[in-house]
């Protein structure tokens, strides 16, 4: 992480108990209370530097310890007033990514502007986030990490803006252009020409390229709501839609814990959970997968089908809003091609005595998967090279014939249920036009299996 080192007195605070003091020799005048930590210190290094302090100072009424003044609402609290404290003592400190978001909003806040001395704390922190963090990507994400803790106070500086200005500059650029973040990431060094360098020697090896996803482990470290204002800066910037979409699975994935269950090893590998503490709260897992149902491009195959299966899934379980799981249903209806049975046989989550499987929920993907294909001038009768359907074994099947399959296979499963009335199996199977079928073995051996259902409950009554 970069840093600049600020001050060249040695460290003449010490801290005891919740109070801290400066050793300078002299004895304090001023008490400074920050929360429940207080400050021993001397007035004219504060009223120098601050325009805030000095009026404070002038309007504080003398105690046993000196004059004592309250500051309850500056950024970051005591741990950033220490600095602060530091900074106008001229003590050393280091200006870090970590601290620099704090610091400039204290530093405004308690107006350390040039008129209260040269290179004063806003003019230092102002340059060290524009000159240095926001030219580099991690020191980027870590300043916007910390705008959370004091977010109305970095707004009305525009920093989340700015850090995101810089994530979204750099993620929409090739990083194999410029050698990072290879670089950044503790990866091997290069030289101009782009080889690999051991102690400043070529060795003539090319590093390997860096793909698309660099970005995405890191992005998903940032709370909500900084994560979906990043994702739609990315989107102004122009990035592809199938990265954008990408991101976000990953997030919802570190964050949904229910999705890893459902789909094995897909999207998994490097995923790690935030910290070793409790998923997320039931009601905070329903805002997410509404909030990936907003950000989600609405674009098909763009999202593979298989992950939008798995946020439907988890989205009833959940019992979530109901727009956002019918918005889930025409996704997948978009792409219904793309689907396997596996990915259909959704469980009825449903507590009544219902069908093992949500029938109901097939029809509806069904449905929006025709109303689609109707839309986009889909096959038709008329269109439809029948010799070439009947012969088809993958690349020439269409996609309504290869959903026709699907459902057929699907009819076929559910037909064992006992549950499964008439109606909703006969809705399902005419639902398929029929020049989408160019063989009906499929739906001949549903039904067939569905009417032995019939025959065997019909015997138990007899």
């Amino acid at each position: 992480m970069a840093c600049v080192k600020l001050g060249s007195k040695t460290d003449a605070f010490h801290k005891q108990g919740q109070a801290w003091f400066c050793t300078t020799g002299l004895p304090s005048d001023i008490v400074v209370e920050v929360g429940e930590m207080s400050f021993h210190l001397h007035k004219f290094p504060l009223l120098s530097k601050s325009g805030v302090m000095e009026r404070l100072i002038s309007e504080a009424s003398e105690g046993e310890e000196g004059r004592v003044i309250t500051i309850p609402d500056i950024p970051g609290g005591a741990k950033t007033f220490e600095l602060v404290a530091k900074f106008c003592y001229g003590v050393k400190f280091e200006l870090t990514a970590s601290n620099v978001v704090y610091l400039r909003c204290a530093a405004e806040h308690l107006e350390m502007t040039e008129e209260y001395g040269e290179d004063n704390l806003i003019t230092q922190s102002e340059a060290f986030l524009n000159q240095v963090v926001l030219r580099n990507w991690k020191d980027s994400l870590k300043a916007l990490q910390t705008c959370d803790d004091i977010l109305p106070y970095a707004e009305e500086l525009n920093i989340p803006k700015r850090c995101m200005e810089s994530l979204a500059t750099k993620a929409s650029t090739d990083p194999n252009l410029f050698g990072w973040p290879v670089k950044e990431h503790g990866g091997p060094m290069q030289s101009p020409g782009g080889s690999v360098l051991w102690n400043g020697i070529s060795t003539g090896a090319r590093p390997k390229k860096s793909s698309s996803d660099w970005w995405y482990e890191d992005a998903s470290t940032l709370s909500l709501p900084l994560y979906q204002r990043l994702i739609s800066v990315m989107e102004s910037r122009g990035i592809k839609q199938e990265i954008i979409a990408a991101s976000i699975t990953f997030y919802a994935k570190k964050y949904l814990p229910g999705l890893n269950r459902r789909q094995g090893n897909d999207y998994s590998t490097n995923l790690k959970p935030v910290s070793l503490g409790s998923p997320p709260s039931e009601e905070d897992q329903k805002l997410l997968l509404e909030e990936v149902d907003r950000l989600l491009p609405y674009q098909k195959r763009v999202v593979p089908t298989k992950f939008l299966f798995g946020l439907l899934r988890t989205a009833m379980i959940l019992r979530a809003n109901p727009s956002c799981i019918s918005n889930f249903e025409k996704r997948i209806g978009m792409q219904l091609d793309q689907a396997t049975l596996e990915d259909l046989l959704m469980p009825n989550f449903s507590y009544s005595m219902e069908t093992l499987y949500n029938v109901d929920c097939a029809q509806r993907i069904l449905d929006h998967f025709l109303a689609m294909e109707q839309i986009t001038g889909g096959v038709s009768p008329c269109s439809a090279d029948d010799e070439q359907l009947i012969g088809s074994s993958g690349p020439s099947l269409t996609p309504i014939t290869m959903v026709a399959k699907l459902i057929d296979g699907y009819l076929a499963e559910v037909a064992p249920d006992v549950n499964l009335k008439l109606p909703k199996f006969q809705a399902l199977a005419a639902a398929v036009p029929e020049y989408a079928r160019p063989l009906d073995d499929g739906l001949y051996r549903a039904i067939d299996i569905f009417l032995k259902v019939i025959r065997r409950i019909d015997q138990w009554f007899i």
